[in-house]
C-alpha cells in the first residue's frame, strides 16, 4: 500500500471515529507542564487537520506560541488520541466559513472580532481503542491480570498521517 492510499484510510478511520463526538481535551505546554482543556470540534468532514476556535488573550494561545506540537483526545464509543502541529489561523473567510451561532454565544462575541483565531491542528498520528467489543476488552484485562498478555490481546491500534 503506497504513502497516498495509507494516509486516505487513516484519514477515513479517523473521520469515523469522531464525527459524532462535539468535545475534544486540546493538550498544550505550558511552562509549568502539560495543560488540557475542553474544546469544540468544528462541524467540517475531517480531511486531515482539525479545527478549534478560540482566542488570543487566552493561555493556550500562547502555550502554541512557544509550542506548536499538542495532543487531542476523544471519548465517545471509541477512546482516539490524535498528535499534531497546531497553527494559528487569522484568515477572516475561513473564521466566517466556520463560524456558527454557538460560538457567538460561547465566545460572547463575532467571528471578525480581532481577539478570535482558528487553531489548526495537522494530524501526524492517532491511537484508538475501541470501546465497541466489551468481550475482547474484558479478555484483554483479564490476560493482563493474570500475566498472560499476548499480541493479540491489543486493543489498540496506531494511524500514522502524512
Amino acid at each position: 500500500m503506497g504513502n497516498a492510499e495509507q494516509n486516505r484510510e487513516a484519514v477515513s478511520k479517523l473521520r469515523e471515529l469522531i464525527k459524532d463526538i462535539d468535545t475534544a481535551m486540546l493538550t498544550t505546554m505550558s511552562d509549568k507542564g502539560l495543560v488540557a482543556r475542553p474544546m469544540k470540534t468544528q462541524d467540517v468532514e475531517f480531511d486531515g487537520d482539525l479545527w478549534f476556535f478560540t482566542k488570543k488573550d487566552t493561555d493556550k494561545f500562547h502555550e502554541i506560541l512557544h509550542n506548536r506540537e499538542v495532543n487531542v483526545t476523544y471519548a465517545g464509543k471509541s477512546y482516539v488520541s490524535v498528535r499534531g502541529t497546531a497553527e494559528i489561523v487569522e484568515d477572516p473567510a475561513k473564521k466566517k466559513e466556520y463560524w456558527s451561532a454557538g460560538y457567538e454565544k460561547l465566545l460572547k462575541t463575532s467571528y471578525d472580532d480581532p481577539n478570535v483565531i482558528l487553531l489548526k491542528v495537522n494530524v501526524k498520528s492517532a491511537e484508538y481503542w475501541d470501546s465497541g467489543n466489551f468481550a475482547k476488552m474484558v479478555i484483554h484485562f483479564f490476560n493482563r491480570v493474570v500475566g498472560n498478555e499476548t499480541d493479540d490481546d491489543h486493543l489498540n491500534e496506531t494511524l500514522k498521517f502524512k
